[in-house]
């Protein structure tokens, strides 16, 4: 019992702060209209539903989500998700990049310049931490754990980690710890062999992680961080723009930096090839991540959709979320959305369907919303409100791994059609 009233205790005097300001150009076109954390996910989520599910099941109830790049949507899901109720304190407070007399400008140049620009917000309430999270990773993390783990090593930082393998090290930030698991050297996407190898995890940190002593494993920066009220705005004094490139590199030696190592499943949905494998591993037997953990669920809007209605069609492997209509033919690992209607005689595989906003009227018009009838879709990503004509044939096969096209764009040997794309019938990508 004195543990749980000491961590409550603890999250009572936590604020969280969610960054999703960047511009996600890496997720083009699936940002060309949205702001990153506003990205469908899995059919039913948004990215940002992550960071503030985890907080609220962290027991972490005053989150701020910082914005910028075409947030409206981002703002409209979030205001209609997270309704607190008035016994609890709790909110989500969306605080957008504006112009102040001492930034003209009004942009965020980074995100330690967006969580400074912010600082007088988050001190309307008298807190001892600062959790700080990017809005844009697929993980389950109790953040309690790390803010204990904090609080016990006398931290004046604590960097959430993660073990990666070599390959992988080279695009992140990698962190040399000490046998008390404090970071003594913090080295930005090591690309040198000979570096790399002094950044390996020793022996000892390996069998304290349970792993073999061979395995050759790195430490890489989550983006994820608690700091001290009074230490986040010391380094934020000498306006540095950065977390992860400034701050904490500069910290270690002035303050006392620890590493929370996670080695649980963790995603950066950074490209669109990250974004496609970790939502059709939901069609996958075993998927890497479960949403509806019962003591930990991932939240999001809830919609009053119509029962799914599946004729004359063959399914294998398939996600399905609600509001659905399939007419007939063959879909194979097919994560399928809110709201898709799906024509009679399709071939659909591999693919993500992320559905639509809303249903149409009676007389849609020439091309109706979702997949025409005949269509063949192979290894694809379907935006939202796309509307797919009949007999259109699409599939990256036989074409450039990166294409751009008024239709469509391929990335990563990935077909995009982009969300409100009309596709005209017996087209063929």
């Amino acid at each position: 019992m004195p543990q749980i009233l000491s961590q409550a205790v603890h999250t009572s005097r936590t604020v969280a702060v969610i960054l999703g300001g960047g511009a996600g150009t890496r997720l083009f076109p699936l940002t060309k209209d949205r702001a990153k954390p506003a990205v469908p996910l899995a059919g039913k989520y948004r990215l940002v539903d992550i960071p503030v599910s985890n907080c609220i099941n962290s027991d972490i109830k005053k989150i701020y989500l910082l914005t910028q790049y075409l947030s409206s949507s981002l703002h409209r899901h979030v205001q209609n998700t997270y309704k607190f109720d008035d016994f609890s304190n709790g909110f989500v407070e969306i605080l957008a990049a504006q112009q102040a007399p001492d930034k003209t400008d009004g942009w965020y140049q980074g995100t330690a310049d967006a969580v400074r620009a912010n600082m007088k917000h988050f001190d309307n309430f008298t807190h001892d931490y600062c959790l700080i999270l990017s809005g844009d990773q697929l993980y389950r993390m109790d953040y309690r754990e790390m803010l204990s783990r904090h609080i016990e090593n006398n931290a004046a930082i604590t960097v959430g980690v993660i073990p990666v393998c070599r390959e992988a090290a080279k695009g992140f930030g990698i962190m040399d710890i000490d046998e008390g698991q404090n970071i003594i050297r913090f080295v930005e996407k090591p690309k040198d062999d000979a570096l790399l190898e002094t950044l390996r995890l020793d022996k000892v940190t390996l069998k304290r992680l349970g792993r073999g002593e061979h395995e050759e494993l790195y430490l890489a920066s989550m983006g994820i961080y608690i700091f001290n009220h009074d230490t986040l705005h010391t380094v934020l004094e000498d306006g540095q723009i950065d977390f992860g490139k400034h701050i904490i590199p500069s910290a270690i030696g002035k303050h006392k930096l620890a590493a929370h190592i996670f080695e649980g499943y963790w995603e950066d949905i950074g490209t669109v090839k990250a974004f496609y494998d970790a939502n059709l591993d939901l069609c996958n037997e075993n998927p890497q991540f479960d949403y509806g953990q019962p003591n930990a669920p991932i939240f999001t809007r809830p919609r009053n959709l119509r029962p799914n209605i599946i004729l004359n069609a063959k399914l294998e492997n398939c996600a399905l979320c609600t509001g659905i209509e399939i007419g007939g033919g063959y879909l194979k690992r097919v994560l399928i959305g809110n709201r898709t209607i799906v024509g009679r005689n399709v071939d659909i595989q591999d693919t993500l369907l992320m559905g639509a906003d809303y249903y149409e009227s009676e007389q849609p018009g020439a091309i109706p919303l979702g997949i025409g009838e005949g269509t063949v879709i192979k290894t694809s990503i379907i935006d939202k409100n796309a509307r797919i004509g009949k007999n259109c044939r699409i599939s990256p096969e036989g074409k450039p791994a990166h294409t751009d096209h008024p239709l469509y764009h391929i990335r990563d040997g990935i077909v995009v059609v982009p969300k409100n794309t009309t596709i005209p019938d017996g087209t063929v990508i």
